[in-house]
């Protein structure tokens, strides 16, 4: 914390000038490329896969399309996975590979199943090689995208089903086709701009015949609507040049979603499912031409607008599977049907069965991605797939710091941000169900933490013991009905610790929820035409609490004033109140530009000044996918647009940094940006984040970490934001710079030998941080010529180590272990079993010199290293240890290099007495002196034989041991330890004592001595 006053100034100093000293310099992504946020998961729940498909073989290639994470690949039968799509819309509604060609692989973006929070897409891609590039090949402006179909006759020939957009009309949606593989797209059906294509299949054995669901429907903030008179299913004989709308045997009246299955083993029978006043599933035998309802179950109508997914069993004529809340099966041509066994997460969206194997299934569900080889009864859960999408995350104050969040069908949850060996999926813990938002830990007491779950449900957990308690706030006797946002806010005060909870008025309570004061009257709108929820859903009313509108979104009260508080609601309102919410002011009004009624994502209440917020505005729900961004300095009456050409995507929240007030973190539904200058320019940061949505932003008060909550690819951390504070004027103009960062803290390791988990590869490993002081520092240009590392050099000015240094434009950050390399050891026939004789000792805490050597140019700095806050051992205690590592670690190099010289010795002698007749007097010498030398090695490490676990201890082993146990541990060694140490120095010394009496007749015998210096030389 000592840095802050300075950086402060710093800032303070410097934020007017940067965009004028800065102007040669380009504030871009490539300035911040080397602070690479690291992936922290999790993949415990994984996330919602929208699309997948197979390519079989030997082993599976499997290609998953997920709701806002990107594509997957695996090469291995789904065992594990890589992003392939990270540069490109994460949201993925299509996905299939060319039946011809399995290197050719077509995405549609955008999703298709239209929940309240899904995210849009920018057209078509293509790849030709698997999946490691891809090429945009067009309908940027459809938004969604249902299905793409091959012909079967010719891989040019591309069908594509674009669902459109979601909350307006658009003419870019219906059916569209290609036939020079991408290059060209005519539209071939259109029914109107309210109506796109829901689903598209093309008949496997003649790709003339193609059926296309075209769905009227349309979402709002406040409604969603599903079905109308332009619903139909059509049919093209003719490779969708032409179309006609097919109804005998379909249902009468308005139609809603379709969703359509052809038999590859007759494709005479096609299958679907019809959304209508009465929803049912039914079949035809003629090509489509007509069609008999087979049932009205549930099944058939089970939430259309998100589960209308169908498809035929390839060997089995009369079995047909159907996504759902849980997947269900017909084996009578949907007479009947049944829920498909075994665990997995509900909401099954992409179904795919083995064309040779059909006992063989993938799933993709909103929680990940299940694969089964016996038709269903029993899944397998790939833990490989960070898809989590968060809506909000928050941290604890323990060290290393918890972070937690709530996740979109998937709970809320916590888990840590530092974990030796990675973070796993165990190392996440579930805290209550439900759609996951807002975790607040209580200040005074990390372990309650308060959470909830959609519709305001909010409860305190106590994490010790599991138990939760209700403590959502209720209407009293003749009040009206309190109207909570499918996402409530909720926001912990950060001057009292007090929790504040929003409904369409505020509530505060400081005894943890036992009870609540009212600090307003009704802040929103309160138009009744907005609060239709328990209607909502159009042909199949759809009552989840995802509709509920007119409700307080945000919430922010002033950390310099705790009488300052903003709430923002979600039918454009943003109010304000400067003495404790007795008087509460609307000053939206006076926000330029933004259409009235626009929801207010996010208000953030400045760290440095009371009258300083920022508001983010999102338009989408009204189709205004532009971004919104503000900022007033005198509590609301005036407002600054913050928006520059850079920005891209809705967005969703915006943070001031807690030091320096002119660096401003914005996420977006493409991204997170970086302003330096108090949001007179942006640029996007994309250093190991992928291009998903960023719904939070919290930055921790005591490590200065950013924390990311991304709503399709989980958690990151881009550690330290200390340099990025300091970037001055006078630094961008520089030809380079040392930036500052944060101590290094010597962070006690934890087990050095420990047997690690053995989970096998099914698992995502989220990143942790090493053993590392990072060293950041800045290039105005790419260095491309000549020398550039980094030297850290202790107190007393000794070079410890050499660090090769990153060249790029921008921001570089390289790594010191401090740790040096550790300690020589002699060749024996086992391993030293000591965790820590596998690491050099760690430098002491204190000051260091770093230098930047960038050819004849150097640039200077200090990095600090302090202990883990973790312990307490007693100065006098760490740095007996330190001197006693280091001791040891000399007196393994002394055995080192003395069995190097008994073994240089040995061997000269054998190579000498090798040249000589048999009975020679000089050979008898060479070979006593060659037998003698062996002795003495023998006697020093073990020989023999075991695997690598012989037994055998000789004073290599017992010394290792002893180094190792003693580098393991920064308190005070043990007694034995010290004493071991002395008795295993007089061995030594005896040691070489022997073998000096021995080397006496080297010389005489035409041999020579190796030198330390030689050896450190060749030593490896």
């Amino acid at each position: 914390m000592s840095a802050r006053p300075t950086l402060l100034a710093i800032a303070l100093s410097c934020a007017s000038a940067l965009a004028a000293g800065a102007q040669d310099v380009k504030v871009d992504a490539d300035l911040f490329g080397g602070l690479e946020a690291r992936p922290i998961g999790p993949a415990a729940m994984s996330g919602r896969i929208s699309s997948l498909d197979v390519v079989p073989g030997d082993k599976l290639t499997v290609y998953v399309g997920s709701a806002a994470g990107g594509v997957f690949k695996s090469v291995d039968g789904g065992l594990t996975f890589k992003p392939v799509s990270d540069r490109h819309a994460m949201a993925i509604g299509a996905l299939r590979v060319d039946p011809k060609d399995p290197k050719t692989v077509w995405i549609g973006t955008g999703e298709p199943w239209v929940r309240n929070s899904v995210s849009g897409g920018d057209g078509v891609y293509k790849s030709t090689d698997g999946g490691d590039n891809w090429t945009r090949v067009g309908l940027e402006h459809t938004e969604r995208i249902a299905r793409i179909e091959v012909s079967p006759q010719s891989s040019d020939t591309v069908f594509v089903c674009a669902l459109g957009h979601l909350f307006d009309d658009h003419p870019d949606r219906g059916v569209y086709r290609t036939k020079d593989g991408g290059k060209t797209w005519e539209k071939t059906l259109s029914v109107a701009d309210d109506t796109g294509c829901a689903d598209l299949v093309v008949d496997p054995q003649d790709g003339r015949i193609v059926y296309a669901a075209m769905w009227q429907f349309r979402r709002s903030a406040d409604f969603f609507t599903s079905g109308g008179p332009k619903s139909g299913l059509f049919k093209s004989t003719d490779g969708g040049s032409t179309w006609r709308e097919i109804t005998k045997g379909l249902p009468e009246g308005d139609l809603g979603r379709i969703a359509i299955a052809v038999s590859p083993v007759r494709p005479a029978v096609v299958y679907a499912t019809v959304e209508a006043k009465t929803s049912g599933f039914y079949r035809s035998d003629d090509l489509g031409e007509s069609w008999t309802l087979q049932s009205q179950a549930s099944v058939a109508g089970n939430r259309p607008f998100y589960f209308s997914h169908l498809v035929a069993d390839p060997k089995h004529l009369d079995r047909v599977y159907k996504g759902g809340t849980f997947m269900a099966v017909t084996d009578d041509a949907g007479r009947t049907w049944s829920t498909v066994g075994g665990s997995y997460h509900p909401d099954v969206h992409a179904i795919w069965i083995h064309p040779a194997n059909p006992e063989t299934l993938l799933i993709g569900t909103d929680g990940g991605l299940y694969h089964s080889w016996n038709r269903g009864n029993r899944w397998l859960f790939v833990g490989t797939l960070p898809l989590s999408q968060f809506y909000h995350v928050s941290y604890d104050m323990a060290f290393p710091y918890n972070v937690y969040g709530g996740m979109q069908d998937n709970s809320s949850w916590w888990g840590p941000t530092r974990k030796g060996g990675g973070i796993l999926n165990k190392h996440w813990d579930s805290l209550l169900g439900g759609d996951g938002f807002w975790v607040l830990v209580d200040p005074k007491d990390e372990d309650v933490v308060y959470a909830e779950y959609q519709g305001g449900n909010v409860f305190r957990i106590d994490k010790r013991t599991g138990e939760m308690k209700d403590i959502k706030p209720s209407p009293r006797k003749g009040e009206p009905r309190f109207r909570f946002n499918w996402n409530a806010p909720m926001h912990l005060s950060p001057t009292t610790g007090a929790l504040y909870f929003g409904a369409q008025m505020l509530f505060r309570t400081k005894d943890r929820g036992e009870s609540w004061e009212r600090l307003s009257g009704d802040l929103t709108t309160n138009d009744p035409k907005k609060q239709r929820q328990k209607q909502s859903g159009g042909l199949t009313l759809d009552n989840s609490t995802a509709e509920n509108h007119t409700t307080i979104y945000t919430i922010a009260e002033s950390p310099k004033d705790a009488d300052v508080i903003w709430v923002g609601t979600d039918d454009g309102n943003l109010q304000v109140t400067r003495d404790g919410g007795k008087t509460w002011t609307n000053v939206a009004p006076n926000v330029p530009d933004v259409p009235k009624g626009t929801w207010v994502s996010e208000v953030e209440a400045s760290p440095h000044d009371a009258g300083t917020a920022f508001a983010t505005f999102d338009g989408h729900w009204n189709g205004d996918t532009r971004p919104w961004v503000f900022r007033t300095t005198d509590y609301g009456k005036t407002w600054t647009s913050l928006v520059t050409p850079e920005l891209k995507g809705f967005a969703h929240v915006v943070r001031q940094d807690l030091v320096n007030p002119e660096l401003l973190f914005l996420g977006t539904d493409t991204g997170l940006f970086v302003s330096l200058d108090g949001g007179r320019a942006w640029a996007a940061f994309t250093a190991g984040l992928p291009l998903t949505p960023v719904h939070d932003l919290q930055i921790h008060p005591r490590e200065g970490d950013l924390i990311v909550g991304t709503h399709g690819r989980g958690i990151f951390i881009l550690d330290d934001l200390t340099p990025l504070r300091a970037l001055t004027p006078a630094m961008l103009n520089a030809d380079a710079a040392l930036l500052p960062s944060r101590a290094g803290i010597r962070l006690i390791p934890g087990s050095l030998l420990s047997g690690g988990d053995q989970n096998g590869d099914n698992e995502f490993v989220g990143r942790s941080v090493g053993e590392v002081a990072w060293i950041t520092y800045y290039l105005k240009k790419r260095h491309i010529v000549g020398d550039l590392r980094v030297e850290v050099y202790d107190p007393a000015g000794k070079l410890l180590s050499t660090i090769p240094g990153g060249k790029r434009r921008g921001l570089n950050r390289v790594e010191w272990s401090m740790r040096p390399h550790p300690p020589k050891f002699a060749p024996g026939a086992g391993i030293i079993f000591a965790g820590g004789a596998f690491f050099g000792p760690r430098a002491p805490e204190g000051e260091y010199t770093v230098k930047l050597i960038r050819n004849k140019d150097v640039y200077e700095s200090k990095v600090r290293l302090v202990p883990d806050p973790r312990v307490s051992y007693p100065e006098a205690d760490r740095k007996l240890q330190q001197e006693t590592v280091w001791k040891l670690f000399a007196d393994v190099e002394r055995l080192t290099y003395l069995v190097a010289e008994i073994t240089h010795v040995r061997d000269q002698a054998r190579a000498a007495s090798a040249t000589l007749k048999t009975g020679d007097a000089r050979r008898r010498k060479l070979d006593a002196l060659a037998a003698s030398m062996e002795a003495q090695r023998v006697a020093l490490v073990a020989t023999q034989e075991g695997e690598g676990i012989s037994g055998e201890e000789k004073l290599r082993e017992e010394l290792g041991v002893l180094y190792g146990n003693v580098n393991g541990n920064e308190g005070r060694p043990t007694q034995s330890q010290l004493d071991r140490r002395e008795a295993l120095l007089l061995e030594l010394d005896a040691a070489r004592a022997r073998f000096e009496a021995e080397a006496k007749s080297v010389a005489a015998l035409g041999l020579t001595r190796l030198s330390e210096e030689e050896w450190r030389k060749t030593a490896k």
